[in-house]
């Protein structure tokens, strides 16, 4: 499976920005992680196939919405409110399996990655 991701840019604080995540065949959780300089990989939100279990970084929760689209094999990730320290690199992540809660926010479990779309808030 081969992931496109898309949609990064520059954006003011306070505005929105929607990434998507295009997948080549079928997934089941997928997810998206950012990454700073000198810092390790960061989860950001995941979603099951089923798209009704989705779950978030308490530092993005209420701001950032994940969607799938199933027949298009596509997620999106709808990021409101932003702030500068939204400032990263973000890639979308995939597995084919049902990966467990315990899983789900760790960036080792996926077995597939998107190149990284760069996010940039101004303040």
């Amino acid at each position: 499976v081969q992931l496109q991701a898309s949609g990064g840019g520059l954006v003011q604080a306070g505005g929105s920005r929607r990434l998507s995540c295009v997948a080549s065949g079928r997934t089941d959780t997928m997810a998206w992680f950012r990454q700073v300089p000198g810092k390790e990989r960061e989860f950001v939100a995941a979603i099951r196939r089923n798209g009704g279990d989705t779950y978030y970084a308490d530092s993005v929760q209420g701001r950032f919405t994940l969607s799938r689209d199933n027949a298009e094999n596509t997620g999106h990730l709808q990021m409101n409110s932003l702030k500068p320290e939204d400032t990263a690199v973000y890639f979308c992540a995939a597995d084919i399996t049902y990966l467990p809660y315990a899983s789900i926010r760790r960036p080792d479990q996926y077995d597939y990655w998107g190149q990284g779309t760069q996010v940039t808030v101004s303040s």
